[in-house]
């Protein structure tokens, strides 16, 4: 979906694919006419923006293959997609038996990730929409923070530096610019903008900053305003914001067997107390008993509010959005609510076509909060050309 700031510079708003995986080509195609194109039906949006999850796996046999590229990148335009961002986030797809922590390795100390995001960047390169001014990539925050000293922290910067020279050798090879995002997220060597600020200085800010994931602001109790500031002050770009909504409990003592239902076995829920004290699961949280209010490290649906006593965190999320169109050139933004597969029984989609109706809706939602920050929409007419 394309919008125009007062810049009349385009705006794509997306939703990130990681929400129904594939983990090959042959899935990938898949998942654009069972989720995709009824979502663009649902918006009749021309175009209709994905932000892609490609596995490694997939990632690795598309860069290899130009011929590939093509043909995804046909596809795309057939059905009215299209594609400016990445999700280099998770580097395969969970498997059985599932180990929570997974999502973070390969980090940053660790070449496969360079590779992976390299790869990433050339195969958005080719899959951009011609009139697209960059392509974006987000991804971990470096590494998990334990284990973390000088000389990981060493060998981080010198994989970013890497990354950077291969960004400007894509740029150089094919006449597009990707930048990728660092993404903080509870628990991780950077988890706040602050620390953000101090483990990113120096990096190459034509190429790299930092992905703004707005459950994650608000599950470190970041105040909004402040954490843009932050990252402007530090001269870090806002690459990417990912549109998301944590998940809020106010006295979960007395609401313990509300905030219980939302413990699973597939997904770190991080979890952060806005008094004191902090556990890198939910049920780890319930154990502990740590004082309320909590907001946990779950993200949930933008445009159904879970059921009281529980809330999501959707006014830090207007918050982070107003900062961000504020206070940066950002022009990325991705709905990100890959939790719907494991929420509570009953408030989960029960098939494809809910789902695809669940995706329009907070496509819609995020639309409308974007729109309410004086964004206008845009829809494209049959010659091609745009208009609001």
């Amino acid at each position: 979906m394309r919008l125009s700031d007062r810049h009349r510079r385009t705006v794509h708003l997306s939703y990130c694919t990681n929400v129904h995986p594939a983990e090959d080509l042959a899935g990938v195609l898949d998942q654009l006419d069972t989720y995709a194109v009824p979502v663009r039906a649902q918006l009749a949006a021309d175009p209709l923006c994905l932000g892609l999850w490609l596995a490694a796996p997939a990632a690795a046999a598309l860069n290899a293959d130009p011929a590939a590229r093509r043909r995804l990148r046909a596809a795309l335009t057939d059905r009215g997609l299209e594609v400016v961002t990445l999700n280099g986030f998770p580097y395969e797809a969970f498997q059985a038996p599932v180990v929570k922590h997974a999502v973070y390795h390969p980090d940053w100390a660790d070449p496969r990730r360079l590779d992976y995001t390299l790869a990433l960047a050339r195969i958005l390169a080719d899959l951009m929409p011609d009139d697209a001014e960059r392509g974006s990539i987000s991804t971990l925050p470096l590494a998990w923070r334990e284990p973390w000293d000088r000389d990981r922290a060493d060998a981080c910067a010198r994989m970013l530096d890497r990354l950077a020279a291969g960004l400007a050798d894509v740029e150089r090879e094919t006449g597009r610019a990707v930048r990728v995002g660092f993404e903080p997220e509870p628990g991780c060597a950077v988890e706040t903008t602050a620390q953000a600020a101090q483990l990113l200085a120096g990096v190459d800010t034509d190429r790299l900053g930092v992905c703004v994931d707005l459950a994650h602001l608000a599950c470190a109790w970041e105040e909004p305003v402040a954490a843009v500031g932050r990252l402007r002050a530090a001269g870090l770009p806002v690459v990417k914001v990912q549109v998301s909504a944590a998940l809020e409990v106010t006295d979960p003592v007395r609401d313990r067997s509300a905030i219980a239902g939302y413990v699973e076995p597939r997904f770190l829920h991080q979890t952060r107390s806005g008094v004191a004290g902090a556990t890198d699961d939910l049920d780890a949280a319930l154990d502990a008993a740590l004082p309320g209010p909590w907001r946990v490290h779950y993200h949930v649906p933008l445009h159904a509010a879970p059921v009281a006593p529980l809330a999501a965190t959707m006014p830090q999320l207007r918050a982070g959005l107003a900062a961000v169109v504020d206070g940066t050139d950002c022009d990325h933004f991705d709905v990100e609510t890959y939790t719907w597969g494991v929420l509570p029984q009953g408030q989960r989609p029960s098939g494809p076509a809910q789902l695809a109706a669940g995706i329009a809706a907070e496509l819609a939602q995020a639309r409308d909060e974007l729109v309410a920050l004086g964004l206008d929409a845009r829809t494209r007419t049959a010659a091609g050309s745009e208009a609001t």
